[in-house]
């Protein structure tokens, strides 16, 4: 059986983020995602923050999976501790329902369902310090950033 709330999202440290430029020919969703990541370092700085991307959080409501599942689009900053090893906080910027599965849904309820977002995520974040992801993604983000050093900024196409 599926969990009862699912989360999926890409997570760049912002530590790695070494220029701040955003490339003449970026596709609009491409420079307004470049201007949220500004954004977020501006506001929390780039030391044990991260920036969630190309994330998804379903609520599952019932056990069938066909009726009672709420999808939302999210993406913002998560900000850990000293250390990285808790989530103190998050600041999602963008919560927005996809799709949903409930014809009894009110917007009293999306709108509660959507602050939920904020909080289910700080929860999946300490998962996923504990399985010893954010070390993964440290490392990855590292070795593109690396890599663009060594090729005067550029590491290929859509990377």
């Amino acid at each position: 059986m599926n969990n009862a709330v699912e989360i999926s999202f890409d997570c760049l440290p912002l530590r790695t983020i070494g220029r701040l430029d955003i490339p003449l020919d970026a596709s609009p969703v491409f420079r307004a995602r470049c201007e949220r990541i500004k954004a977020a370092i501006d506001k929390h700085g780039s030391h044990n923050s991260y920036f969630l991307y190309n994330a998804s959080c379903a609520y599952r409501l019932t056990n069938n999976p066909d009726v009672g599942t709420l999808t939302f689009q999210f993406e913002g900053t998560v900000l850990t501790d000293e250390n990285d090893d808790k989530t103190q906080s998050c600041d999602l910027v963008v919560i927005e329902l996809t799709s949903d599965t409930c014809d009894w849904m009110t917007e009293p309820i999306v709108r509660w369902f959507g602050e939920t977002v904020q909080h289910s995520v700080v929860c999946e974040f300490d998962r996923y310090i504990a399985a010893g992801d954010l070390d993964a993604a440290k490392a990855r983000a590292e070795k593109i950033r690396e890599a663009s050093d060594e090729s005067g900024g550029f590491v290929g196409m859509y990377l």
